[in-house]
């Protein structure tokens, strides 16, 4: 059972933090190998996109090796990342990109696993 004291303790909240910029900026720089090392390498990942629903690792690996390289600079609005116990986190955020009126929303389930943290759900949608 979860408790008050379970949320968002500091340094588990330092740790998801961390994790979850190298996700943006490694997003953001095309940085594929850190992209595949921060999502879980199982076929149970999922990874609902703007235009695409992604099953598994290798959906995701093989959207991520076809993706375009460009216009990938964003800027980040309303983040915020809560933790749960020390295991489980959730990152919201929503996202600009110049040049668009369109609003981006991202949302990100992490999980601690023995070899850090790991991205095992994931969804990015867009507003008009």
């Amino acid at each position: 059972m979860m408790h008050q004291d379970d949320i968002n303790r500091p340094w588990v909240l330092a740790e998801v933090t961390a994790a979850f910029y190298r996700y943006e900026d490694a997003l953001v720089g095309n940085d594929i190998a850190v992209l595949d090392e921060l999502f879980w390498h199982n076929a149970s990942t999922v990874r609902l996109g703007a235009g695409e629903n992604l099953y598994g690792i290798e959906e995701i690996r093989a959207f991520r090796a076809a993706r375009p390289a460009a216009g990938l600079q964003r800027e980040l609005r309303h983040t915020v990342i809560t933790t749960f116990g020390e295991d489980y986190a959730v990152c919201s955020t929503e996202f600009t990109r110049e040049g668009s009126d369109r609003i981006g929303r991202q949302q990100q389930s992490w999980v601690r696993f023995p070899y850090g943290w790991r991205i095992v759900a994931a969804q990015v949608s867009l507003m008009s």
